[in-house]
Parts: C-alpha cells; sequence; structure tokens
C-alpha cells in the first residue's frame, strides 16, 4: 500500500509538472520586432533589452530582425513578416490609406536626434549646390527619404534621392558614389568626429519638435495578442531605462554593437539615448497634435494620402519597465 501510494503521488506530481509546463507554453508569447538598420537606437535600446533578459522577464520572446531601412521595416509589417517595428508615425498614416491598418502604440523620440545631412570634408557643397547632385538615403520611404524630401522643401532644391540601404549610407558617401547624405547618429558622430566628413544641416535642431519616431503595431496583432505588445513594451522601455541608468554598461554596449571607438558610443549616448521619451504613453492632449505635426511635415516633403493622428494613434498602452 505505501509502494501503492508513493507511485499515486509520484505520478500526480508528474501530471502536475507536466500541466504545469504545457501551461507556461502557452503563456510563452513570440513576438517580432522589425529594426530599421543596424547602426540606430532603436536597435540599442532592444539589444539592451535582450541583453538584460528583460523580455524573457516579461514571459515573452523577442525575434529581432534588422532590416535595410525604415520602408522595408514597414513592408515587413505589412507583409505579416513583423508585429512590431519602430518607425515613424508617416508610415503608419500611408499605410492605413492602402489598407495596412496599424497602430503607434508608444512614442519613441520626439525629434531626428543625430540626424545629419553631410558631405565629405573635402567637399566644396553647401546645401545650395545640391540641386541636381546625388544625396544618399537608406531606401525610399524611410526616415532618411522624409527628412531629405524635408530638406528639399524647406531649401527650395532638387536632388536626387538614391538609395542605398542602412549599411551603405557612409561607405557611398566617403567613397564619391554619391555628393551627399542623411546620415543617422552614431554614424554622424563618428564621421564628423574623424574629420571624414561635415554637416550642412542637423535636422535635430532644424525640424521643429514631433512625434519623429514610435513603436508601431499591426491591428491584427494588437487585436490578438494585447498582453504580448504590452510585456514587449515593458521590456523595450525597461531597456532605455537600463542604459540611462548605467551609462558605462550602455556605452560599451554602443561600442560592443556598432563596433566603433567608446568616445563616439558616449557622443550617441549623450545625444541620442539620454534624449529619448522614457514615458511612452500614448494618452494626452498633445499626443494626436504632436503626431499630427509629424504627418504635415511628411506632406510638405511631398508626401501624399496620409491619414489623420487620430486614424493611427493608440492609446490603449502605457509601457511600464521591466525592472533589470
Amino acid at each position: 500500500m505505501n509502494n501503492m501510494s508513493r507511485r499515486q503521488v509520484l505520478g500526480a506530481m508528474l501530471a502536475t509538472t507536466m500541466i504545469s509546463g504545457r501551461a507556461m507554453a502557452q503563456t510563452q508569447k513570440k513576438i517580432r520586432i522589425g529594426l530599421p538598420t543596424k547602426t540606430y537606437w532603436p536597435t540599442t535600446i532592444a539589444e539592451a533589452a535582450v541583453d538584460q533578459k528583460l523580455f524573457t522577464k516579461e514571459g515573452i520572446e523577442a525575434e529581432l530582425t534588422v532590416y535595410r531601412g525604415g520602408a522595408e521595416c514597414f513592408e515587413a509589417l505589412a507583409a505579416g513578416a513583423a508585429d512590431m517595428i519602430e518607425h515613424a508615425p508617416s508610415a503608419a498614416a500611408a499605410g492605413f490609406t492602402r489598407g495596412v491598418k496599424s497602430k503607434v502604440v508608444a512614442k519613441a523620440a520626439m525629434g531626428q536626434f543625430g540626424w545629419q545631412l553631410m558631405v565629405p570634408a573635402k567637399s566644396k557643397l553647401e546645401v545650395k549646390d545640391l540641386a541636381g547632385k546625388k544625396v544618399a538615403i537608406t531606401s525610399a520611404g524611410s526616415g532618411s527619404d522624409m527628412l531629405a524630401l524635408w530638406a528639399m522643401k524647406d531649401r527650395g532644391i532638387e536632388f536626387n534621392r538614391v538609395p542605398v540601404g542602412g549599411g551603405g549610407i557612409v561607405p557611398n558617401l566617403l567613397s564619391g558614389n554619391v555628393d551627399a547624405a542623411v546620415v543617422y547618429s552614431p554614424l554622424s558622430f563618428q564621421i564628423k568626429k574623424s574629420g571624414e566628413a561635415r554637416s550642412l544641416i542637423d535636422f535635430s535642431s532644424a525640424v521643429p519638435s514631433h512625434v519623429a519616431g514610435g513603436w508601431i503595431v499591426s491591428d491584427k496583432f494588437i487585436q490578438s495578442n494585447p498582453e504580448t505588445v504590452q510585456k514587449a513594451l515593458n521590456a523595450l522601455y525597461g531597456g532605455l531605462a537600463f542604459m540611462r541608468a548605467n551609462r558605462d554598461a550602455a556605452v560599451k554596449l554602443i561600442a560592443k554593437l556598432y563596433e566603433m571607438p567608446e568616445d563616439i558610443a558616449a557622443e550617441e549616448y549623450e545625444n541620442t539615448i539620454l534624449k529619448l521619451e522614457v514615458d511612452g504613453s500614448m494618452n494626452g492632449p498633445d499626443i494626436e497634435k504632436n503626431v499630427q505635426l509629424g504627418l504635415d511635415l511628411s506632406r510638405l516633403s511631398g508626401m501624399k494620402d496620409l491619414a489623420a493622428a487620430h486614424d493611427i494613434v493608440s492609446a490603449q498602452f502605457k509601457p511600464v519597465p521591466t525592472k533589470f
């Protein structure tokens, strides 16, 4: 009887363990996060969250994919290859009118920090001289494309935008394949400090403040996996919180990810990471106004058929940074 009792107890324990395991597997959710390019702050934050195991702490699995630019990133969202991406709200607004429904669920940046229109250091060109010249962007419809279009509209010139991918921006600029380039941080800091290039326009100060970047999720994924969206945002903003609270570790992470000297990584930290939005909430009286301002800027730069801010903003989520 004692042996039988022990077998029954062990059997019950095994069954309970198996049930618990299945329950954990069922609650373990996966989210595919698309990132515009490798050497860019959304990738830094997502990698920091992975490094600190913040997605795991939230009970979800995050699959990170780096694309060649923001446009390709949004194409992945539209095709169902990504669930969440970081991009400008104008991408969601353009997609909305074409049947691709998505929402900006958290604001991330209120400016194009570190973005600059640059020429090689030896170039004699100024902004007015770029008329008819070749200017590198990552891809058509990307953040760099939007800034290039804005520069043309703002300065009253026309130049040729040449898509070269995120990894091709600096090589094409320095090799002379293009006359200028819209360069994002920390690459802009790196080639400026090395003396290889100089800045013609600093977009962080030239363009009025607005919601320039945010985390965008497809309507379908929001409806089917709202808890996973919330947990992913918690982890991402936890990654940002970790970086802000641990300067040395953050600088080392940036230097490692981007294979650059720590002094350049420190500039990225000071001029970009510390300026990002720590609250991410899309609640508040000025949210739609600031999103709409960004959409209006996109229209000025040539984008057409954009939905209104209220069509692409979701106040359903409020990031609660995961503790590291």
